[in-house]
């Protein structure tokens, strides 16, 4: 894959990239969201950038979630090459290799700004081609949202021991193994699945993205309560996988308006989820969710408990170690920068799992 281009200097790329003309190619993608979950427009948007972008070269024919292959199936289908293209959230295949799981998320650690900066200085980006690559896959990331809105339920959770027993929709290796040692249990389902489950009692509460998309999904509805922050997925990324043999057939230069439809894309999604989430949160204030948030000392303990988790699964799994020390070093190596320009930088640095120990399970 070529060399990944910085979001400064995707514009100017832009108009001077030309080459000798080709028949155009067509590819097919689809995405495993359906098209009533506000997530698909960050699919939308990458794909009617990249057609403005590769003009003669390529033209993508985007489907919603379902419309071609079951959600599910979209690693799979891209894998075989029965499409060129899908649009996913990594965690998925976490089934298939664990690394998928850090890949799309953290519990309580990353931020949004933390994904975009590692993606596109610190090496981030790279793992995620050699994480895919062993699937015969080349992965561009083009969305990415903030943490996620946290658990919908009937009843209000205060505090860990609200936790207790309860049968909660959640996603990711690490996650559900974090809520064991809380004392709930983590329900694997999709997200089309969470609502009707809400509304006839079959799990307690759930969780599923940020509030804006949780909103369309109609959560509202079928919970009264809502628990902050959203500590099981500090922030989540998107975005394409691409079959090889499809990408090598690719001129450079399409590859190319690929990765700057890509990196703007990841530009544009953080402002309009951000926008959308601040909209959607007046929305669940308005129709009467009560909203409640952890205390400092119980985020602490999730942190602690986070951490160890994040190391037991990093011991288990060569290619989640290799992933959990790339995010650790670039922490530990903005750290400096960040901490000193606090308050006033992005984010914070978060007391994450010991580097040295993860360190030692990567080899």
């Amino acid at each position: 894959m070529t060399t990944r281009m910085t979001l400064a200097g995707a514009a100017a790329a832009a108009v001077t990239l030309s080459g000798p003309a080709l028949a155009q190619q067509t590819w097919q993608m689809t995405s495993t969201w359906p098209s009533s979950l506000e997530l698909i427009e960050i699919d939308r948007h990458f794909v009617e950038l990249a057609n403005q972008l590769t003009g003669d070269d390529l033209q993508i024919e985007f489907y919603e979630g379902g419309a071609l292959v079951p959600a599910g199936e979209v690693f799979g289908a891209v894998e075989s090459g029965t499409i060129q293209a899908g649009a996913d959230w990594p965690g998925y295949w976490a089934g298939r290799d664990a690394a998928f799981s850090p890949l799309a998320t953290t519990p309580a650690l990353f931020n949004a700004v933390d994904y975009v900066n590692w993606i596109q200085q610190w090496g981030g980006g790279d793992l995620y081609d050699e994480i895919y690559g062993q699937f015969g896959m080349v992965y561009l990331p083009y969305g990415v949202t903030n943490n996620e809105s946290g658990f919908r339920t009937g009843e209000p959770i205060r505090s860990l021991e609200d936790l207790q027993g309860k049968r909660l929709r959640l996603s990711g290796l690490e996650q559900g193994r974090i809520l064991e040692q809380l004392g709930g249990s983590q329900v694997s389902m999709a997200g089309g699945e969470i609502y009707q489950a809400l509304e006839r009692g079959v799990i307690d509460g759930a969780e599923f993205s940020t509030p804006n998309v949780d909103w369309s999904a109609g959560f509202q509805q079928v919970t009264d309560a809502w628990a902050l922050p959203g500590w099981h997925q500090s922030a989540s990324v998107f975005g394409v996988m691409i079959n090889q043999q499809a990408w090598d057939q690719l001129l450079d230069e399409t590859k190319e308006k690929l990765q700057i439809a890509a990196d703007a894309t990841l530009l544009w999604s953080l402002a309009f989820t951000e926008k959308r989430a601040s909209e959607a949160y007046a929305q669940f204030q308005d129709a009467g969710i009560e909203i409640t948030r952890y205390d400092d000392e119980t985020l602490d303990e999730i942190q602690n408990i986070a951490n160890n988790v994040i190391q037991e699964v990093s011991c288990e799994n060569p290619n989640s170690a290799k992933v959990y020390l790339s995010m650790l070093e670039y922490l530990q190596d903005y750290s400096g920068w960040r901490d000193a320009s606090a308050p006033y930088n992005l984010g914070r640095t978060p007391n994450g799992p010991d580097i040295e120990a993860i360190r030692a399970c990567a080899g």
